[in-house]
């Protein structure tokens, strides 16, 4: 499989944000790709820095943005994996990956199930949780096990979607850092974001493929100064072996061969499916052991 993850900034507005990422998806697919990767909320500013119900118009594309993007993946023959922000009804949110075949037809989606809720991330305020599961989506290439974001911090939920049959872990991502943070902060920020996402390329045997965002964007409210989006978007293989990595600070398409036969000689080599104690695990669904 050759995949491409697209790591982009935020150009002013929706339009000039969409045509770069359309000329990006074009290079892509000149150079042969199979599967393209957007990052999250990738057609706009990350607005989640501040709570204004005017921000919620931004859904209101929902049913025009589905079909703009299954035409994109129809056009330069990808499969495509989409952050959109869906309506799903009257005061009713989700942050949704819908994900495209090579022919345009919707593979499926999924909601975002772990919502976070800190100062510049208010995204409670704007999503409910997603109630899909953690269900790979089958395409054209291989199943797909679709995350976004604050799920990356969960083994459960990528241990879900292996147990269910994914083939590669996907994370479009929106992440950086605050600038009044020491530099030593931020390191350790980034540090445990990359660690834990190769923990769960490691523990599950299978591909990670995750793309953030890059460059500052301001606070309209003015309440915070904006999040430096920290890019460093990434591919790790099933024993937790980097395979691409793109920069901190540029727009870029990041682009990487996975094999996903070598799935089945990691997990013959290290068959941690196997001998997990599934009857001993019972008070995983508990919020606390007190």
């Amino acid at each position: 499989m050759k995949i491409a993850t697209i790591q982009q900034k935020y150009h002013k507005n929706k339009k000039k944000t969409i045509k770069k990422t359309i000329s990006m998806i074009e290079e892509a697919s000149k150079n042969g790709v199979d599967l393209v990767v957007l990052q999250e909320l990738h057609q706009t500013h990350y607005f989640c820095q501040n709570e204004n119900v005017d921000n919620f118009d931004l859904a209101s594309s929902w049913e025009d943005d589905k079909i703009f993007w299954s035409n994109v993946a129809k056009k330069y023959s990808v499969v495509l994996v989409t952050s959109l922000f869906e309506k799903r009804a009257a005061g009713l949110y989700h942050n949704t990956a819908v994900v495209f075949d090579k022919d345009g037809s919707i593979c499926g989606q999924y909601r975002k199930m772990h919502i976070p809720d800190d100062p510049g991330f208010y995204e409670k305020f704007y999503f409910t949780p997603g109630d899909l599961g953690f269900e790979p989506i089958d395409t054209s290439i291989g199943k797909l096990g679709v995350l976004i974001c604050w799920d990356q911090w969960y083994p459960e939920a990528a241990r879900l979607m292996t147990l269910r049959g994914a083939d590669i872990l996907i994370y479009p991502t929106a992440i950086g850092w605050f600038e009044d943070d020491s530099e030593d902060e931020k390191q350790r920020q980034l540090d445990s974001w990359i660690a834990v996402q190769r923990g769960h390329a490691i523990a599950n045997g299978i591909p990670v493929v995750t793309v953030n965002r890059v460059g500052f964007e301001k606070d309209n409210s003015k309440v915070l100064r904006g999040t430096l989006f920290w890019g460093n978007s990434f591919v790790f293989g099933s024993q937790g072996e980097l395979l691409a990595n793109g920069s901190s600070d540029k727009e870029e398409i990041i682009y990487c061969d996975i094999d996903l036969s070598r799935v089945e000689d990691v997990r013959r080599w290290w068959p941690f499916l196997r001998d997990r104690r599934v009857e001993s695990y019972g008070d995983i669904t508990k919020r606390y052991i007190d």
